[in-house]
Parts: structure tokens; C-alpha cells; sequence
């Protein structure tokens, strides 16, 4: 219950102040309708025939990402109003609080990916792997949003000032998405931007949800270890997340 009325009061705030959500989806519609369409015509043939389906996962984990990140700029927000600290002298569980303010940048992620899709039905884009392919993405973003807005949570608590913040998350985005297989397929990269592109757990992420909108078979095996693997992240962030509010909590 705590954690739910925390999630509630965050997304309360959210569409409170609905230019948070129109901020963090701006880029990735100019991304998947301006670049596609100016990149498709030299591109077609990496996508089959439809580079907006080529991209969309790219863009799909990009809004995640700028989602997650602004989820950890509440935190200031709350410092500076002082509700942060009235929550942490609260009788709640400190995992409540840490697990509400996730799943709220989560949600948001889901929303604005929505929205995406909707889009990109307008601008051709099916997903060959039907229904099941679709419920397969859903597992997919979940644990790549939840990974991340854990990590943005933590990083949000060492951090002094909402500037010093914006720019190390800015810097993080954008080199999780340029060292990904967002706009680019994997055999058109190489040298030392291919290892670094090899040892991006998303761009794994991306080539999962890439191969469920283009391709009418399902990789299984490569579904369950992109799973497995974000699991393993997803535990590693809470915990970081959690272990740094306690440390907040006793400062």
C-alpha cells in the first residue's frame, strides 16, 4: 500500500506538470519522424523496406531512458519543497519509497511508448511476430525501465545539485544510445565502436525488440538471456537505489 500511494502521489505531480512528459518525448518523436524519413531513403534496405520499423526499438529504449532519468530529478525537487525528507521520517519501508518513485518512471515510460506506437502505425509499421511478439516487448521494456530508473534513483542521491545531475544523465543517454545498434545494424559497425557496441547490454535489448517487429519467428533463446541478464541489472540497481536512501536516511 505505501509503495502504491507513493507511485500515485508521483504521478500526481507528473501530470500536475505535464511539460515533464512533454519534454521527455519531444526528441524521440522528432528522432523516429524527422530521421526517418531524411535516413529512410539512403537505408531501406537495412530495414527491408521500412526504416521507421528499423528504428523504432532504438527510439522505444531511448524514451525509456530519458523517462527513467527524469524520475531521478524529482528527488531535487523534493529536497528543495521538503517532502523528501518528511517521507524518510515517515513510518514507511525505505523499499516502499524507493520501489514507488521506480515504478512511476516506469509507468511513464510505458505511456509515453504508447504513443510511439501509435505513431508509428501511422507511418507504417507492423509488428511481424503478431500479438505474441507484442506481449514479448512488454517484459522487455519493463526491465530495461526498471534498470534504469533504479540506477537514475542512486545516481540522483550522490549527486549535490540538479545541473551536476542533468548533464552526468545526459552524458550517460545519449553514450547508451550512440554505442547501440539504434540507428545502425550491427554488421555496418566496426573497430573498436563495435566492442563497445558488443558489451551495451541495451543494444541486446534493441536487437530483441527489433527482431519481434520485423520478423515473423521468435528467438527464443535470446529473448530468455537478454531476461535473465536485466534481471540480475534490475536486482543490482534496486539494491543500489536502496542502500544509498538508507545512507541518506542516517546523514
Amino acid at each position: 500500500m505505501d509503495t502504491m500511494n507513493i507511485l500515485w502521489r508521483n504521478m500526481k505531480w507528473r501530470f500536475q506538470n505535464p511539460v515533464s512528459i512533454l519534454l521527455t518525448i519531444i526528441q524521440p518523436l522528432i528522432w523516429l519522424v524527422l530521421y526517418s524519413a531524411i535516413a529512410g531513403q539512403s537505408m531501406r534496405d537495412m530495414s527491408g523496406g521500412n526504416y521507421t520499423a528499423f528504428i523504432l526499438p532504438g527510439i522505444m529504449v531511448l524514451v525509456t531512458l530519458s523517462c527513467c532519468s527524469s524520475g531521478g530529478y524529482l528527488n531535487f525537487i523534493m529536497k528543495s519543497k521538503g517532502s523528501f525528507y518528511r517521507i524518510l521520517i515517515a513510518p514507511v519501508k525505505r523499499s516502499s519509497i524507493v520501489l514507488g518513485q521506480m515504478l512511476e518512471a516506469v509507468l511513464l515510460s510505458f505511456i509515453e511508448i504508447v504513443i510511439l506506437f501509435v505513431l508509428s502505425i501511422f507511418l507504417s509499421v507492423r509488428i511481424a511476430s503478431g500479438f505474441t511478439g507484442l506481449l514479448l516487448m512488454l517484459p522487455l521494456i519493463f526491465l530495461t525501465a526498471f534498470f534504469m530508473s533504479g540506477l537514475s534513483y542512486a545516481i540522483s542521491l550522490y549527486l549535490p545539485n540538479e545541473v551536476i545531475y542533468e548533464t552526468i544523465m545526459n552524458l550517460i543517454v545519449l553514450s547508451i544510445f550512440f554505442t547501440s545498434t539504434a540507428l545502425f545494424p550491427m554488421d555496418s559497425i566496426s573497430g573498436g565502436l563495435k566492442i563497445a557496441v558488443m558489451i551495451n547490454p541495451f543494444a541486446h535489448v534493441i536487437n530483441c525488440l527489433r527482431s519481434l517487429i520485423l520478423e515473423t519467428s521468435i528467438d527464443w533463446q535470446n529473448l530468455l538471456l537478454m531476461a535473465g541478464v536485466f534481471i540480475c541489472l534490475c536486482c543490482g540497481s534496486f539494491s543500489l537505489a536502496l542502500w544509498r536512501l538508507k545512507r541518506e536516511a542516517v546523514h
